[in-house]
């Protein structure tokens, strides 16, 4: 199921299960997870898209391989804060995924995301090539850090 909402999102979580958060890019989706006290967000790693079906698959193996009890998509939208064909194409994953799933699933607002990631990465000395390996879940895990600060003031 697909919550607009956090709070409802929140109130679908099951206790103690951590969360995996979803940079979705149109060839890569980068990937992070939650311990389960839903505190801290870790990048794990960046999935190569093929088509839905295969990496619908890669995800929900990944998720029940570790347990997750819910799923933060990032959600692209516009410095404006409206939503272009990245956010339609989002939301057009989530209801796929969905279909697939009982995991709830939600969205959180990655303006920035990327922006974040690049600067810590740079703060970090990291080099150009390795950055482009890692951006992706590094951004994922900016994403899921978001949502988690936020379920956490909710006391979720």
């Amino acid at each position: 199921m697909i919550f607009e909402a956090i709070e409802d999102f929140a109130a679908a979580l099951p206790p103690m299960r951590a969360l995996i958060g979803l940079d979705l890019g149109t060839r890569t989706i980068g990937l992070a997870v939650s311990d389960r006290m839903r505190a801290v967000a870790s990048p794990l790693e960046t999935i190569r898209r093929k088509k839905f079906t295969q990496d619908a698959t890669r995800l929900l193996e990944i998720a029940e391989s570790r347990e997750i009890g819910g799923i933060v998509l990032g959600l692209p939208r516009n410095m404006d804060g409206s939503e272009g064909p990245r956010a339609q194409s989002t939301r057009a994953f989530a209801r796929n995924l969905a279909r697939l799933t009982d995991l709830p699933i939600t969205y959180w607002d990655e303006r920035l995301s990327t922006v974040a990631a690049e600067r810590a990465l740079i703060e970090a000395d990291t080099s150009r090539a390795r950055r482009a390996e890692v951006i992706d879940h590094v951004a994922a895990g900016y994403i899921l850090q978001g949502a988690l600060d936020r379920l956490g003031a909710l006391g979720r």
